[in-house]
């Protein structure tokens, strides 16, 4: 999908937690957030979109999953936190050059015709979350088991993927057909990903010797020396320059994104404005990694992924008289499904260390959520979403309030804004008082009961959010006229 990633290392955030989070940019995929309970799990999956069939492991944990509501192409789970407090988010499309895919080309699906017996693709977004996430007990474990399963049957795509537990976060990118590789990322820093091939360092004798912070490819090194793929002229491993592409489009398309987040996380670290500036929009060495100039809480995650350049003469909404208004791809974009932020806490106790942020639709309109991830179900609101537009669910009404705003910007957008603030703070007061609760009481099945209360509260400040934007909108339909305008048109 053509999202955006952003990863925070425990001692980059406020409270030590990890984070990961991706916008999930399809095609206004319609999504909702569900539990899938072991029961539930298959035995053998078989991809609607390659026909790979995997078998998979006994004994799978139970999991959250943003499932697409039409099965027609499958699953797309697209990301979750399992029973063991492991985050996964998958995938975040990215990039390869003509070199890396002619050396080692995707694996897709080739059907049957001429006589010739169908051949299976690999593996792909479709389906990563559910092979993996189920079965493992660490960020690490994720990057091994998800290696393992492309060295076996491929994929059919270019691949970003991120695991966190309580104290690591890993990011892993695919190359070509079958390899890969991933990093630790530091603990005190932010990692930025807007649909390109991203690491710009990597630490190859690591990954060969103590795999401290680097894994890939047991045939990486012979791959990279038989294809020629080393372009670097100063001995420098940079895996962005060896098995990335840069393209025209990329300037439109990604490398802003990666401005605009980057000057957020370290406005003063960096020149990003003005004709003497270290990096512009349209730079292609951005950096991939920040210690950010202050630490990082879930807010600011949900900013930089609603982020639509404003405060730059890119933004969208500054009007279409302004010269550069609109021409790059904005992060929170119209057509995203869900945003998550699987955040991994460290001083609460096991029971209660999953908090899944959700976010439904444009995120530059659609409020954050936090739920409690230990539970057997969703409640309704989040989880029983119809393909026809409706009110009953969190995914709709988003999609509804972000449409009507988005046509009246200047004049709802404070309303907006002072929903998503109340829905954050009401969300976090409930889930401080069900943590003292939960942690004075012993009775952590009481995450079920804050889940309703959050999702009765978010219900409520979405209705009245949705009233507000309507009438707005409806205040200025073209087909606006009233007695008085007779005298003034008279």
């Amino acid at each position: 999908m053509p999202c955006t990633t952003v990863l925070a290392g425990r001692l980059a955030t406020n409270d030590r937690s990890t984070m990961i989070a991706r916008t999930d940019d399809g095609h206004f995929d319609e999504k909702r957030l569900i539990v899938v309970n072991p029961e539930e799990q298959m035995k053998v999956y078989r991809s609607v979109e390659s026909h790979v069939e995997v078998v998979l492991p006994e004994n799978p944990m139970r999991y959250t999953s943003c499932p697409s509501v039409d099965p027609t192409h499958g699953i797309w789970a697209a990301t979750g936190i399992n029973a063991a407090n492991v985050g996964m988010t998958a995938t975040e499309t990215t990039t390869s050059n003509p070199r890396v895919l002619a050396a080692d080309p995707m694996v897709e699906l080739r059907e049957a015709k001429d006589g010739e017996e169908e051949r299976c693709g690999g593996i792909g977004e479709e389906n990563i979350v559910v092979l993996v996430l189920p079965y493992i007990h660490s960020a690490r474990e994720g990057v091994l088991r998800l290696g393992s399963l492309l060295a076996q049957y491929g994929t059919y795509e270019s691949n970003g993927i991120a695991f966190n537990d309580e104290n690591e976060v890993w990011w892993m990118e695919t190359i070509g057909g079958h390899h890969w590789i991933a990093k630790k990322i530091p603990e005190d820093r932010v990692v930025i990903n807007p649909n390109q091939f991203g690491m710009d360092s990597f630490d190859l004798e690591d990954a060969f010797g103590a795999q401290e912070c680097h894994l890939c490819s047991a045939d990486l090194k012979e791959f990279i020396a038989e294809y020629h793929l080393d372009l670097n002229q100063n001995g420098k491993f940079n895996p962005r320059d060896i098995f990335g592409s840069h393209r025209d489009m990329d300037h439109i398309y990604n490398t802003p994104r990666a401005w605009f987040m980057g000057r957020f996380l370290a406005p003063h670290t960096y020149r990003w404005d003005g004709e003497n500036a270290d990096f512009t929009p349209e730079s292609d060495d951005i950096p991939w990694s920040y210690v950010p100039e202050r630490k990082v809480a879930a807010e600011d995650i949900q900013y930089l992924l609603s982020s639509h350049y404003q405060g730059t003469p890119y933004d969208p909404y500054a009007g279409r008289s302004a010269e550069k208004s609109g021409i790059y791809r904005p992060i929170g974009i119209n057509r995203t499904g869900v945003t998550t932020i699987c955040q991994i806490r460290s001083d609460v106790p096991d029971e209660i260390k999953g908090v899944e942020w959700v976010c439904f639709g444009s995120t530059t309109f659609s409020a954050w959520l936090p739920v409690y991830t230990n539970v057997a179900q969703m409640p309704d609101y989040l989880s029983k979403v119809t393909l026809d537009a409706e009110t009953d669910n969190l995914y709709w009404v988003s999609r509804f309030i972000s449409a009507l705003a988005d046509k009246c910007y200047g004049s709802c957008i404070q309303s907006v804004w002072g929903y998503q603030d109340a829905v954050n703070i009401k969300g976090r007061q409930i889930v401080l008082r069900y943590d003292k609760l939960m942690r004075k009481s012993g009775d952590f099945t009481l995450t079920a009961q804050a889940n309703d209360e959050l999702c009765a509260m978010v219900r409520k400040e979405s209705t009245q959010i949705l009233n507000k934007v309507l009438r707005s909108a409806s205040e200025q339909m073209k087909n606006g006229f009233s007695f008085a305008d007779t005298c003034v048109n008279k």
